[in-house]
């Protein structure tokens, strides 16, 4: 049985050896070259394990971390962090719950409905949603979620009424890479 160090040698002797045949070849000289054995630390590994669907699936699933703390939301596949974003949340009494949630809601140019006076508001510059909504919790009549904001300079504090506002281009960046059923964290 051959080692590796002499094998990689013959290899490098042989691919030497091919470059002088296409030489000696345009002078019409012929070169004789013998095969190498492959080596066996090659054919000696192991086949690397298979992963079953559920497990690619969730290898490569996107998730959601919100660190209220940081004022931060992270966006992960895997264990890579793909984004993280600044985010504000809820105020004293109106706290941000902390937990395991998924994403239940999402919707573009999102209508804002008032809890306390039912007023609408349609899509445009005055709506305190944004251009987006992620919805994550509900009690059948409130609903908690990730949405832009027309106040963007509040961002980095606790003055939402329990949800997560972002910058208007992060959240439509965001939306892009969940879908209904994506894990949410909400850690302290």
């Amino acid at each position: 049985m051959m080692n590796v160090k002499a094998w990689r040698s013959r290899l490098v002797i042989a691919g030497a050896a091919a470059l002088l045949l296409g030489q000696g070849a345009a002078r019409g000289q012929a070169i004789v070259i013998t095969p190498l054995p492959p080596p066996a630390l090659l054919t000696t590994l192991p086949p690397l394990p298979a992963l079953n669907s559920t497990q690619a699936d969730a290898a490569l699933a996107v998730r959601l971390v919100v660190k209220l703390g940081q004022r931060r939301v992270y966006v992960y596949r895997g264990e890579q962090v793909l984004a993280k974003y600044q985010i504000a949340i809820g105020k004293r009494g109106w706290e941000t719950p902390t937990g395991n949630f998924q994403v239940l809601s999402k919707e573009k140019n999102p209508v804002f409905k008032s809890f306390r006076t039912g007023k609408l508001i349609k899509p445009g510059p005055e709506n305190p949603l944004g251009v987006r909504w992620i919805g994550i919790w509900t009690d059948g009549k409130i609903q908690l979620g990730f949405h832009g904001t027309n106040q963007e300079e509040l961002l980095g504090q606790a003055v939402s009424h329990g949800c997560i506002r972002m910058r208007n281009r992060d959240v439509t960046a965001m939306f892009d890479l969940v879908s209904l059923g994506t894990e949410v964290v909400v850690e302290r």
